[in-house]
């Protein structure tokens, strides 16, 4: 077992959160039967994977009410309670489903309040270290719900507060009624949008960031095909993503070549070198990493440690540039 004490740790914003430089994404978890499912999901073997990433010296996991409809968190909840390691938690409000399992958006002082408890529940805990903003949707909504994220960390029910997915205008509004502890977007080597704007802001206002899918929902692990691709369960929604499809799907094959001739230099997997690539970015706290299995966990972990050269980040660049985006 890796002690997070022997790991690099990193302070998440203005809050007092220190971060090994992945956490555990927990959104396939949640399983399937779901609008953004990523297909079905052993929880047994979501377990294994989760105590597996504890064991690494991973200290944070990352979840939502939405994964599974609630199903991700329970799973988080049973795993947490029957780990060696006690890991933060963090879990995200705003999405929610109906009885038909339709799923709709809501920021309403009583609708956030609703989803807390609801998690406090499922995840089996009295208070939650980061509750963020999962989107900012309904718009018109981001000054009530933030208002009311702001309370209930005030009572004592939520640790530290942030936002998922908001933009520099978003966060501004956030920021007029009480601090951002924290940022979530998409970043990755195929999305790197935020560079332009987000991210720097974040840097300028001390807000941490964590960053999803760095290797871009698995496409960068080195284990995706076309043929895997094609073969993907009906309900998993990557199907519909545009980088697993044509144009874009080989471009993005060829560039996982590239990441694996620099992992094989220091026998990582590619997936290991698409989220040091993220880590490389000085705005960025810390990367989730998600993972199914106890084997895949294993495998990524490294990512604890490896960083890019220049020269390696270079190589990369190169490519990006010499194949835009069709």
């Amino acid at each position: 077992m890796t002690t997070t004490a022997s790991l690099p740790l990193k302070t998440l914003g203005n809050s007092d959160l220190n971060l090994t430089p992945i956490g555990f994404g927990a959104w396939a978890i949640g399983g399937g039967n779901w609008d953004f499912a990523w297909g079905p999901q052993d929880d047994a073997e979501s377990i294994r994977a989760i105590h597996q990433a504890v064991d690494e010296g991973i200290n944070w996991i990352d979840t939502a009410a939405i994964y599974g409809l609630g199903h991700s968190e329970e799973i988080v909840g049973q795993a947490v309670r029957s780990s060696a390691g006690k890991p933060l938690v963090f879990t995200k409000c705003s999405m929610r489903w109906d009885a038909d399992r339709k799923i709709y958006r809501s920021l309403t002082a009583a609708s956030v309040v609703e989803e807390l408890e609801g998690s406090l529940r499922r995840l089996g805990v009295e208070t939650i270290d980061l509750y963020q903003i999962h989107w900012p949707n309904p718009e018109a909504e981001i000054e009530e719900g933030w208002g009311e994220l702001a309370r209930q960390q005030k009572l004592g029910k939520i640790r530290w507060i942030g936002v998922s997915n908001f933009n520099v205008a978003q966060m501004k509004r956030a920021q007029a009624i009480a601090p951002i502890t924290s940022l979530q977007p998409p970043y990755s080597m195929l999305r790197p949008a935020v560079e332009a704007e987000i991210l720097p802001y974040c840097q300028e206002n001390g807000i941490g960031v964590i960053n999803y899918s760095p290797m871009v929902s698995g496409l960068l692990t080195g284990r995706m095909s076309a043929e895997r691709v094609a073969a993907m369960p009906a309900d998993d929604w990557r199907r519909k993503a545009v980088e697993f499809n044509e144009p874009r799907l080989s471009r993005n094959l060829r560039l996982v070549e590239l990441l694996r001739r620099i992992g094989a230099a220091h026998e990582v997997d590619p997936g290991v070198v698409a989220v040091a690539w993220t880590l490389h970015h000085p705005a960025i706290t810390a990367a989730i990493v998600g993972g199914r299995s106890a084997e895949q966990v294993q495998g990524l972990s490294t990512a604890l440690h490896f960083r890019l050269s220049a020269d390696e980040f270079e190589q990369i660049g190169a490519f990006l540039a010499a194949n835009p985006v069709a």
